[in-house]
């Protein structure tokens, strides 16, 4: 039977705001653009089929650079059995399995949407979490594929990619000449270095919008899987579970899904990983605390 879905009203309305920013933000830099004669729907075109590659081929992609692999029922017929219930749950037909023989726990979800979309687990997360968790933990998943947050992160990324476009472009036209309106004047050096500048600010403020944008698709996906399950406190419970497990895990280990990162429940990176590339997930004992709260207002806890 399916549940009503609960999310978290304030964490929704910072996502929107979040994109209302990153809109703000790439207007401002399309009419910088166009004033200096910039003619960007070629590069669009450019950055949209690269997108679009990515978007209807996440789960292949995923799927390879993990190196998880589709199994059948008869695989894994509990693990199928939650995966199941959980969907039912959702209102949603099951999504694929994949299993990854890694000792590491972790556990991911991809997909453009409920028909075509996956869970995968590792071989360290069906040992080392219990049958409550382990539901917990897919019902986290699968609020990823109900909230449609592949989709969400293929469009913001899309801007992100096209500055990164714009970036490179303007490098090289630093060093090999002017570009559009720019070659009517001596400045042309000049416009398109300001030009370089102004698209690496927009890049990085832009990037942090982005993985703003993940941090709160992963405190939704808890909020949501929670509501599946009515229980918050699996969940937390294998956060701390998948999190102390993997502080023991050779930084070589855990760099076989570094491709993979965004996409898992706990990022499977070192600190010092974490620290280069920004954060795409909240602290993980943030989050096991909005759980434990959340089950106390459930009066269970």
């Amino acid at each position: 039977m399916k549940v009503k879905l609960n999310r978290d009203s304030k964490l929704v309305s910072r996502m929107y705001f979040t994109w209302f920013l990153l809109g703000i933000l790439y207007a401002f830099f399309m009419l910088i653009l166009n004033a200096f004669g910039v003619q960007f729907g070629f590069i669009a075109f450019i950055v949209i089929i690269f997108g679009s590659v990515q978007y209807f081929m996440s789960d292949k992609m995923v799927l390879w650079s993990s190196g998880a692999k589709l199994i059948e029922r008869q695989d894994d017929e509990r693990l199928f059995q939650i995966v199941d219930e959980v969907s039912l749950l959702a209102g949603i037909n099951p999504p694929k399995i994949a299993y990854m023989k890694s000792d590491i726990p972790n556990a991911f979800a991809t997909g453009r949407n409920p028909k075509n979309s996956l869970v995968a687990v590792t071989k360290g997360l069906r040992e080392k979490l219990n049958d409550n968790e382990l539901k917990a933990v897919i019902a986290h998943e699968i609020a990823h594929i109900v909230n449609g947050d592949v989709k969400v992160l293929a469009i913001a990324n899309f801007f992100v990619t096209l500055s990164s476009f714009l970036m490179q472009m303007f490098f090289w036209n630093m060093l090999f000449g002017g570009l559009g309106r720019s070659r009517e004047n001596n400045g042309a050096g000049q416009a398109i270095f300001l030009l370089y500048i102004v698209t690496m600010i927009v890049y990085f403020l832009g990037q942090l919008l982005v993985l703003s944008l993940t941090r709160y698709r992963e405190y939704g996906a808890d909020h949501t899987g929670a509501s599946l399950t009515g229980a918050p406190i699996h969940l937390a419970s294998a956060l701390e579970k998948i999190s102390m497990s993997s502080l023991k895990v050779p930084n070589q280990d855990l760099r076989q899904f570094k491709t993979a990162n965004a996409f898992m429940i706990i990022p499977a990176l070192s600190g010092n990983d974490i620290s280069k590339l920004m954060s795409t997930h909240p602290p993980v004992n943030d989050r096991i605390r909005k759980l434990k709260d959340l089950q106390k207002q459930l009066g269970d806890l």
